[in-house]
């Protein structure tokens, strides 16, 4: 489970900004929210983030989304741009490095070992990447990257087994403007901590979800398999749509096999005379295509205690369904985590939904940086009768200045 992501001088964010999913001291609504993965740390299994158009909410989902496509990036050559884009408001942040670090815990035979993933690059190189975990309360270096002269140079820690013929092939492969892990999966060794990490960012941190991104292969993959179509199934039948069945069938095309997904519908005449009818994707409503493939999605971080960001979660979606969708998450997910950014203010008037340390907020300053700061920054938030009128007021910022 992720613990908090740090970052500094990416897209819109030029300072050092933190987000964490670390729970206050509430109790509240305590066996939804909160997780002890280890004693003492209380994780929250969801995050939702308010703010303006152009606020940045979308950056922070794309700085989510580049941990897990950096991480086993192959470039062509030594030559190919890291993909990072540092802050462009201001000319000093392009001569600048580019700073993430992840702080996860690792969960595996019921035990949670944390790790802390540290990357700090420009637009050409990797300056220095570093992934350190806690054996005990100390921590331990798994490896240490830096670079001098333009060549990458690997220090790995004392606990990690490798003969100096694999230390040396893994820093050769390690071409500057890529990381530790795309080499490491370049030779034929095995590091039991590495592994943990390239298995938990390739099972556990799912690619990110946004508006335009279409969702077929989630939904339509999960529909051939019972148990996952009876989940999405439910999703939609209790969001109150007349569906009976879905079903995926094969069809040719000039461009090969292709797969369709097929809806049966229920319907009764005023007689009460029951008769089903079948049609295929192209003929539902965008919420109901969005509603299957995000139950899709969800069904799988169920499976896998996974992360999951969605950017713009209320796109083609009532705004009682984005209430469904999360009370259902919050009620059937173990270890999983869900990260929202939203304009649907209707979240914070549901006192049995959120939590306020789940609540977060962009804004944009007058310098064109983005600040990412939680609810629970502003004193006396007991004493606000409404949370929602709050926001609408400018209590908390984040909204357009009209």
């Amino acid at each position: 489970m992720i613990a908090e992501i740090k970052f500094k001088n990416i897209l819109s964010f030029r300072d050092e900004t933190v987000f964490s999913f670390e729970a206050d001291k509430s109790k509240e609504m305590e066996s939804y929210h909160v997780v002890e993965v280890a004693s003492g740390i209380r994780l929250l299994k969801l995050a939702v983030v308010y703010g303006a158009n152009a606020s940045g909410k979308s950056n922070f989902i794309k700085i989510c989304d580049f941990i897990k496509k950096f991480l086993i990036r192959v470039p062509s050559n030594k030559g190919e741009e890291t993909g990072i884009t540092p802050f462009l408001m201001d000319k000093d942040c392009s001569n600048q490095t580019s700073d993430l670090s992840i702080s996860f815990y690792v969960i595996e035979k019921g035990q949670a070992t944390k790790f802390v993933y540290s990357l700090s690059l420009t637009r050409n190189h990797i300056a220095n990447e570093t992934l350190v975990y806690y054996p005990s309360q100390q921590p331990s270096t798994v490896f240490e990257r830096t670079i001098e002269n333009g060549v990458s140079t690997i220090k790995f820690g004392t606990k990690i087994k490798l003969t100096a013929a694999a230390k040396e092939e893994i820093s050769l492969k390690c071409l500057p403007n890529m990381s530790v892990f795309a080499a490491y999966m370049q030779v034929n060794v095995n590091v039991p901590e590495i592994e943990s990490i390239l298995s938990y960012f390739k099972e556990q941190i799912m690619p990110a979800i946004t508006p335009s991104l279409p969702l077929d292969r989630y939904a339509e993959r999960h529909i051939k398999e019972e148990k996952a179509k009876e989940y999405i199934l439910r999703y939609l039948q209790e969001a109150d749509f007349n569906i009976t069945d879905i079903s995926a069938k094969e069809k040719d095309t000039s461009a090969g096999v292709v797969q369709d997904t097929i809806f049966q519908h229920k319907v009764k005449d005023t007689q009460g005379k029951e008769s089903y009818y079948e049609f295929p994707e192209v003929f539902e409503s965008q919420g109901t295509i969005r509603t299957m493939r995000l139950a899709g999605c969800i069904q799988e971080i169920l499976a896998n205690n996974a992360f999951l960001a969605v950017d713009e979660i209320e796109s083609s979606l009532h705004p009682k369904l984005i209430e469904y969708i999360i009370e259902r998450f919050l009620k059937e997910s173990d270890k999983a985590q869900l990260l929202l950014t939203t304009h649907y203010d209707g979240l914070l008037a549901e006192e049995d939904l959120l939590r306020k340390d789940n609540v977060w907020f962009t804004e944009k300053n007058n310098d064109g940086a983005t600040i990412l700061y939680p609810l629970t920054d502003f004193k006396g938030l007991n004493r606000i009768s409404s949370l929602q009128k709050a926001y609408k007021f400018g209590k908390f910022g984040a909204i357009p200045n009209l």
